[in-house]
């Protein structure tokens, strides 16, 4: 009799490194009082003396700031990239990244046109005496971006994308596998990478303790060391005024990494994974896996999805803006990660300073995930079972031949015993 397991007991016996830390982090870079159109107006009135705000006192702000950003490429003979429509901008970076001497510092800059959120001045006229006075609204426009893509001491390669335009919102971009690599690095502990990930590590709990080790308190210094060193839109006296870069979150990924000892097996435990678990978007299961009521007020669609790039699936359980993703990663590892792109999906706010809330939620969907998934049988144990029945056995001297299933006249055999079995009373041997 077959008795069906969870796919975390199986992984249990078959698994030489599990590591869980946070992958890929999106972050918003904003001064918070200037993201609405009061901030604007009160920045240029109350904080800079003018008496009437309007988009033409912001032209002189952006002009400034990008000309700083030309004299600091022009300064430390920085190459520049102009971004093509559709071009994967991290491949960029990977292709020159391979010949930076440096350990930390600028590798490239890139300029990319996007829409961003801005603020225009409007005409409007006064109902009492009928004069026009100009009004600030918030929109949006196409703008020029700097991406600043650099190397860090301690995270590694990361990216800083700077908008031209007031209020000059930012974007921070990260990855925690390359901050663990960094450490690992440093402290001289030996280790094997994967293209996103440790393949094997000489101390994988200190490797783990080092995951566990990233905080927003250290992302944050990241943020205030590389602001400190590139070009600044706002002077010394506005950030004294309260003017200063704050972050949220935009997107966080929470990854669950699990290191197989038969690579050549993994592949096929995980097919037999998805096809047992097409069911994992029904609200039941997805409560289960997120720990949260579901009710048909709920917004969004839960699914489950199987997805083919190349040759490689991977399983997507969705639950509003969240998704978590499991795949064979390079056909050594089972990689189960869960992206959080609103952190309202779980009642958290996204400054950033909730991140140690968030983490917690993401990496106990991972695991609820392997627990809720099922197996109807474990082709890993099967393939040893099938070795040690079709090899010859040895038992207290005595050795008996295997049964050959392969063998045409093994096969003969098992279907003339099988129906005299089937025929026999029960419970006769």
């Amino acid at each position: 009799m077959m008795i069906s397991q969870t796919v975390a007991e199986l992984l249990a016996d078959h698994v030489r490194l599990t590591v869980e830390g946070i992958d890929r982090m999106y972050l918003n870079v904003y001064v918070p009082r200037l993201q609405c159109a009061y901030g604007a107006v009160s920045f240029f009135r109350d904080h800079r003396g003018q008496p009437l705000a309007s988009s033409a006192l912001m032209s002189p702000m952006s002009r400034r700031f990008v000309a700083e950003l030309d004299r600091f490429i022009v300064r430390h003979h920085l190459p520049v990239v102009l971004f093509r429509k559709g071009q994967r901008k991290d491949a960029v970076m990977v292709e020159r990244l391979r010949d930076f001497p440096l350990k930390e510092g600028v590798v490239f800059v890139g300029k990319a046109q996007e829409k961003a959120a801005v603020f225009r001045t409007e005409k409007r006229n006064s109902p009492h005496s009928g004069r026009p006075y100009p009004w600030i609204v918030k929109s949006t426009a196409m703008v020029n971006h700097y991406y600043l893509y650099a190397v860090d001491d301690d995270f590694g390669p990361f990216f800083l994308k700077f908008c031209t335009y007031f209020p000059y919102n930012a974007k921070l971009c990260l990855n925690g596998h390359e901050y663990a690599k960094r450490q690992l690095e440093r402290q001289a502990i030996a280790y094997q990478a994967l293209d996103n990930g440790v393949l094997s590590c000489a101390d994988p709990q200190r490797l783990q303790q080092i995951c566990d080790g990233l905080s927003a308190e250290k992302i944050d210094r990241l943020l205030r060391k590389w602001l400190h060193f590139l070009p600044n839109p706002f002077t010394a006296a506005d950030q004294n005024a309260g003017f200063r870069y704050d972050i949220s979150i935009l997107q966080a990924e929470f990854s669950l990494t699990q290191v197989l000892d038969r690579p050549v097996h993994g592949r096929l435990f995980f097919e037999q994974v998805i096809r047992e678990n097409l069911d994992l978007g029904r609200p039941d299961e997805v409560q289960l896996i997120f720990d949260r009521r579901i009710t048909r007020r709920t917004p969004g669609r839960m699914r489950t999805r199987i997805l083919t790039q190349g040759v490689t699936p991977s399983l997507h359980v969705y639950y509003k803006n969240t998704r978590i993703k499991q795949y064979h990663k390079e056909q050594r590892a089972l990689r189960t990660e869960t992206t959080i792109n609103n952190t309202y999906d779980f009642a958290i706010g996204k400054r950033l300073h909730n991140l140690a809330k968030l983490r917690d939620i993401g990496f106990r969907a991972n695991r609820r995930l392997l627990n809720v998934e099922r197996l109807s049988y474990d082709c890993i144990l099967a393939e040893e079972t099938f070795q040690r029945i079709n090899g010859p056995v040895e038992r207290a001297g005595q050795r008996a031949s295997g049964l050959r299933f392969a063998d045409p006249r093994i096969h003969a055999l098992w279907h003339a015993l099988i129906p005299i079995r089937a025929s026999m009373p029960y419970g006769m041997p």
